[in-house]
């Protein structure tokens, strides 16, 4: 059994975790400082930079417990951890830099904050993330194999066959990296030493109380289905009073099919039936502020470029260089979104009712050209600094079309709860222009309910290095 494993292994993290956050605190400082300059004169001495460890470790090993990495991993993805470690490491650059420049106006620390190295500070933020997340997907790695040979097993009761049992069994066999062993099941409606989904059905819930007094198991999974609800407060009073760790997963899979998840409003525990991660304030801060810094320097980079593809349209054909097209955006309010003019002038009514074909004849031989390479779209930076859009996100959509397809499509509106993106997770796997709605939108709500910064990140790397698929 293992009721102890996880705290054992709590500290150990935190150990390793103090070593790494010294180890890249040290690196940043040798490959900045002490690798180029040393102790030359006027510089910091290594001492002044060495006594913020006593301040910098314990406060990133608070910051990794507030974003949760000491949380259990036995089902828990690398692309969430990598996110948290992220957000963690973003949060604490930000603080140690305001704290330095805070205490340049003290006199007994301004000599040393203002000679402090914020080349050496960014070294840290960037060596400390590939650290972390290098050491937690070994030690992640290192247990997932003992796992799946069979040890550090958590040994877990279900109590109720269900939809909900079932799924549980299916992911646990699927996944034995995760290290549960189902030790059996309790049913009122199925025949004691019968088999369900290759589980031994123990016994009825009566006998919920002496199969814990008799078995030391690590965690009960309350697993009734829809109809036995009525059974659910008994059940947890005997679980609660066995001191096991009790989790409930409910049977609506059938009723909500998405991830919801619990807030408390008072000690009124809430379901949302949605879980959307861009409406917590820290995701939605660090978002705006990686949007407003991506595209500041996509307008740097691209501006001769830019340059030149308006000088092109402007002796290419009639009509004005940029675009301007109303789209839905955040909360379902309209915003002009702006495009390289890549068409020959139409009239309204043809320009507000097609969506561009292969082929397309209204389209420019430049147009042509900008619209394979994705050009025609970066004007839109100038949207993202405005705060209509953002850089990834689902595309927006024409108010005409949303009104259609919001009839038509199930949960079409739900992108509206984020803003909309220059790039997304739809676009880049092909469904964009004249393609699936239905799939798009499937897209589209997968990135809502699971959006991480690595995300984010892995979207933008698709779009530079494979553009837009089905963009003509």
């Amino acid at each position: 059994m293992i009721k102890n494993n996880q705290n054992k292994l709590n500290y150990l993290h935190v150990a390793i975790d103090a070593l790494v956050t010294g180890l890249s605190y040290f690196l940043g400082w040798y490959f900045v400082i002490g690798m180029r300059y040393g102790n030359r004169p006027g510089a910091l001495e290594s001492e002044v930079y060495f006594k913020a460890l006593y301040i910098i470790i314990p406060f990133y090993l608070i910051l990794y417990t507030v974003f949760g990495l000491y949380a259990p991993k036995r089902a828990q993805s690398r692309r969430f951890e990598f996110a948290r470690i992220c957000k963690a490491n973003i949060i604490g650059m930000m603080i140690f830099t305001f704290v330095l420049y805070g205490l340049r106006n003290f006199p007994q620390f301004g000599p040393y904050m203002r000679n402090f190295s914020t080349r050496m500070i960014i070294a840290f933020f960037g060596i400390n993330i590939l650290l972390e997340t290098l050491v937690r997907n070994v030690i992640r790695v290192v247990l997932r194999n003992i796992r799946s040979k069979g040890f550090n097993q958590k040994h877990v009761l279900l109590v109720g066959c269900s939809e909900a049992a079932k799924g549980f069994i299916d992911r646990s066999r699927q996944n034995p990296e995760w290290g549960y062993h189902i030790y059996g099941i309790l049913d009122d409606d199925m025949e004691k030493g019968s088999m369900f989904e290759g589980i031994k059905v123990l016994g009825e819930l009566t006998e919920l109380r002496d199969i814990l007094a008799a078995n030391s198991l690590d965690e009960i999974a309350v697993t009734l289905p829809l109809d036995k609800y009525e059974y659910l407060k008994p059940v947890v009073n005997i679980c609660e009073k066995s001191g096991v760790h009790t989790k409930f997963i409910p049977d609506y899979q059938n009723i909500i099919p998405t991830t919801p998840y619990m807030e408390d409003l008072e000690g009124l525990p809430v379901i949302n039936i949605r879980h959307v991660p861009l409406t917590q304030p820290i995701n939605a801060i660090i978002k705006r502020a990686i949007d407003i810094f991506g595209a500041l320097v996509a307008l740097i980079l691209f501006g001769p470029v830019m340059i030149v593809v308006a000088i092109l349209i402007k002796f290419g054909s009639d009509g004005p260089v940029i675009y301007t097209q109303e789209r839905v955006g955040l909360h379902n309010k309209t915003f002009k979104m702006y495009k390289f003019r890549s068409m020959y002038l139409q009239r309204p009514e043809d320009e507000k009712n097609k969506w561009t074909t292969k082929g397309d004849p209204r389209i420019t031989p430049i147009g042509r050209f900008i619209r394979r390479t994705n050009l025609d779209e970066t004007p839109q930076f100038i949207n993202v600094l405005k705060g209509d859009m953002s850089l990834v996100g689902p595309r927006p959509e024409r108010p005409q079309f949303v009104e259609k397809f919001k009839e038509e499509i199930p949960r079409y509106m739900i992108k509206h709860q984020v803003r909309p993106g220059l790039t997304g997770w739809a676009q880049v796997n092909g469904y964009r222009g004249d393609t699936s709605i239905s799939k798009r939108i499937e897209h589209d709500l997968y990135y809502i309910e699971n959006w991480t910064l690595g995300l984010d990140i892995k979207i933008l790397f698709m779009t530079f290095f494979k553009g837009f698929k089905n963009a003509y």
